[in-house]
């Protein structure tokens, strides 16, 4: 799966891959790989990026084209 959003979320913020690469603990060519869809995206990299954009995750995977996060549950 090609995460097209991860991308444009980046590229919006004129972040590069390693500035994102850097927030989640990881190098650069493995955050390419989530990018391109070569590799799975653990669920922890993953809620991290939602929060990092202040997005949801399903926005994330273009489960829904609505970017504003679901609000947050009580005592989370």
């Amino acid at each position: 799966m090609h995460f097209q959003r991860l991308r444009d979320l980046r590229e919006d913020r004129d972040l590069y891959q390693k500035d994102i690469a850097q927030v989640l603990g990881i190098s650069q060519t493995v955050y390419s790989r989530y990018e391109r869809g070569f590799q799975t995206i653990p669920v922890i990299h993953l809620l991290a990026l939602a929060d990092f954009y202040q997005t949801s995750t399903d926005y994330i995977l273009g489960r829904t084209n609505v970017s504003k996060p679901y609000p947050q549950t009580p005592g989370r």
